[in-house]
């Protein structure tokens, strides 16, 4: 496995205030724990309320960010970003293809249509193992990850906004 490389970002546009919506795929509970953990903890650091959603697995986080952004704005307590969480580990199928394939296309076309700050912490992995390595805030963090990923993105955002 590859070293983790990050940048610190240097954009500090303000985002306090702002309120992020998570969806979260409970296929793997405790994997699941540890990555929402790591994301909260990363939209608090920040400032930024928010609420969570549960759904059955990653192919379902499209459509509900999807449906809660847009009822959210239609109720006037519009979310400013999402974070996207879940892990699919590869079977014995070509199911692993598709569920991780389909659920990253589907939230990227939906971020760059609508212009929504997104963080798409959808793991893909082949073990169990893998999936920890990668849930655990003490080594790859990818909840906490994909937190930072749509925090980033809302301060461009803003910051663009602004321009």
């Amino acid at each position: 496995m590859a070293d983790p490389r990050r940048a610190p970002l240097k954009d500090q546009t303000d985002i306090t205030g702002a309120r992020a919506l998570i969806v979260e795929a409970r296929f793997y509970d405790d994997i699941q724990d540890a990555m929402l953990e790591a994301a909260i903890a990363e939209l608090k650091a920040a400032g930024v309320t928010h609420d969570v959603l549960t759904v059955p697995g990653a192919l379902e986080i499209p459509a509900a960010i999807a449906i809660a952004v847009e009822s959210a704005a239609k109720n006037g307590k519009p979310y400013d970003c999402a974070v996207a969480l879940g892990c699919v580990v590869r079977g014995d199928t070509i199911h692993f293809e598709i569920v991780s394939m389909e659920s990253s296309r589907a939230l990227m076309d939906y971020s760059v249509k609508e212009r929504f700050p997104l963080g798409n912490g959808i793991i893909t992995v082949n073990t169990e193992e893998q999936a920890w390595a990668r849930a655990k805030a003490s080594e790859l963090n990818k909840g906490g990850d994909a937190a930072r990923a749509a925090l980033a993105m809302l301060r461009i955002k803003r910051r663009l906004a602004k321009a």
